[in-house]
C-alpha cells in the first residue's frame, strides 16, 4: 500500500485549517450581525428603518455587481434614489407611495438596462422588499418587536440546524442542480428547529395557539429555504460563488439575507391577510 506523500498531507492539513478558520469567521461575523439586528429591532423607530434601508442599498449594489459588472453606475444611482425616496416615504407612514416609487424605479431600471432587464428590475424589487417589509412588520409596538424576533428565530434556526444536520447526516440532495451541498435531512432538521425556536419566542398559552404558531414557523422556514435556493440559482446563472466579500466567512449581504427576505415578505403577507390589512404583526403572531 502506498502512503500519502508529504506534499499531499501538507495540502490536506492546510485545507482543514482553512475550513476551520472560515467556520470561526462565519460564527464570529454571524454573532456580531445578529446582535446588531436584535439591538435595532429592540429600539425600533428610525434606527430600525435606517438599518434595513442600508441593507437594501448594499443588496442593490451587490445585485448589480452580479448581473451588470461592467456598466452599472447609472442603474446603481437610479436604484439608490428609488430606495432612498421610498424609505423616506415609508418612514413618514406613506407605505403605498413608497411601494409606487419602488415599482416605478424597477420599471425604469429594467427599461434602461443594456443587459438582463428582467433581472435588473427584479433586483430593485428584491432590495425594496428588504427596505419595506421589516419596518412594516416591526411597527411601533411591543407586538411588532416580537413578530420580528419570531421571524429572526425561525430563519436563524433554519440556517444553523440545516447546515449542521446536513453535514452530520447527509443523504439525498435537496436541489443538486442548484446547491449541491444542501440535503433533505438538513432541510427537515432546519424546519423542525425553526418550529421549536418560534414556539420558544412566542411561548403560546394553549395547545391550539401552539399548533398554529408551529405551522406558521414551519411555513416560514420552508419559504426561507426557498429564498436561499433562489439566490444560489441566481449566482449559478451569473457564475459567482458569493454576492461580494463584505462579510467575513459569509460572502456578501445577499448571502446573509437570502432566506430572511423571503420569510419576512411572507410574514408580512400572512399578517396583513389575517388582520384585514391593518396590523401585520398581530395577524402573524396573535393566535
Amino acid at each position: 500500500m502506498t502512503g500519502r506523500s508529504p506534499a499531499t498531507k501538507l495540502h490536506d492539513t492546510a485545507a482543514s485549517m482553512g475550513a476551520a478558520h472560515n467556520l470561526v469567521l462565519r460564527i464570529v461575523s454571524g454573532v456580531v450581525l445578529a446582535a446588531l439586528a436584535l439591538a435595532v429591532t429592540f429600539f425600533g423607530g428610525g434606527a430600525f428603518a435606517l438599518f434595513w434601508t442600508a441593507v437594501a442599498l448594499l443588496v442593490w449594489w451587490e445585485w448589480l455587481r452580479l448581473i451588470e459588472p461592467s456598466e452599472h453606475f447609472g442603474l446603481l444611482i437610479t436604484g439608490l434614489g428609488a430606495l432612498a425616496i421610498g424609505a423616506a416615504l415609508a418612514f413618514g407612514q406613506h407605505s403605498g407611495l413608497a411601494l409606487l416609487i419602488l415599482v416605478l424605479g424597477a420599471l425604469a431600471a429594467g427599461i434602461t438596462a443594456t443587459r438582463n432587464p428582467v433581472w435588473t428590475a427584479g433586483g430593485l424589487a428584491y432590495a425594496g422588499a428588504l427596505m419595506l417589509a421589516p419596518p412594516l412588520l416591526r411597527g411601533d409596538d411591543h407586538l411588532g418587536m416580537l413578530a420580528v424576533f419570531f421571524v429572526f428565530a425561525v430563519v436563524w434556526a433554519t440556517d444553523i440546524l440545516a447546515y449542521f444536520v446536513g453535514r452530520a447526516i447527509g443523504g439525498p440532495r435537496l436541489a443538486p442542480a442548484i446547491s449541491p451541498n444542501k440535503t433533505w435531512s438538513g432541510a427537515i432538521g432546519g424546519s423542525l428547529a425553526a418550529v421549536l425556536a418560534g414556539l420558544a419566542v412566542l411561548w403560546p398559552d394553549s395547545l391550539a395557539a401552539a399548533t398554529k404558531i408551529a405551522l406558521t414557523a414551519f411555513v416560514l422556514s420552508a419559504i426561507s429555504q426557498a429564498g436561499d435556493l433562489f439566490e444560489s440559482h441566481m449566482k449559478r446563472q451569473f457564475d459567482a460563488k458569493d454576492s461580494s466579500v463584505l462579510i467575513p466567512g459569509h460572502g456578501g449581504v445577499m448571502d446573509r439575507v437570502d432566506g430572511f427576505v423571503a420569510a419576512i415578505v411572507a410574514a408580512v403577507v400572512i399578517g396583513l391577510v389575517r388582520s384585514g390589512g391593518h396590523a401585520p404583526a398581530a395577524g402573524l403572531i396573535a393566535w
